[in-house]
């Protein structure tokens, strides 16, 4: 019974960088197109609101 639990243990400790990276490799993403595009999507965006409210 207990190498049952420490075999289900051991199979989703292996998970954990695999979830950082995808968190990682994102927030990369997201910054870099904030770099690249952070004053378009700026007006974008602005203009969008201003259409919504009057």
């Amino acid at each position: 019974m207990r190498h049952l639990i420490r075999r289900r243990l051991r199979g989703e400790h292996g998970d954990v960088p695999g979830w950082v990276l995808i968190t990682v490799m994102t927030a990369g993403l997201v910054a870099g197109l904030w770099a690249i595009a952070g004053s378009q999507l700026g007006s974008m965006l602005r203009e969008a609101l201003a259409s919504v409210s009057g």
